[in-house]
């Protein structure tokens, strides 16, 4: 994380949201932590906010918005 962005290809296995959360999870103790608590992280793809079992194919931009504080 702390990147604004990042281009990686689709990788084996991976055809849903879900699936790229837990493939990212597994990229770096980092990634794990920002993402673990999966109900309060959004996320759009190609510009359309969508669920996590949104299917993702090969060249989709999926952006991910993990939670935030504030108030």
């Amino acid at each position: 994380m702390g990147k604004n962005e990042e281009d990686i290809g689709l990788p084996d296995g991976v055809s849903t949201v879900s699936n790229l959360l837990d493939h990212l999870c597994e990229k770096s103790a980092e990634h794990s932590r920002v993402l673990k608590e999966r109900v309060f992280v959004r996320v759009a793809v190609n510009q359309t906010h969508v669920d996590h079992d949104h299917p993702v194919t090969d060249g989709d931009e999926v952006a991910i918005f993990p939670p935030v504080t504030g108030g």
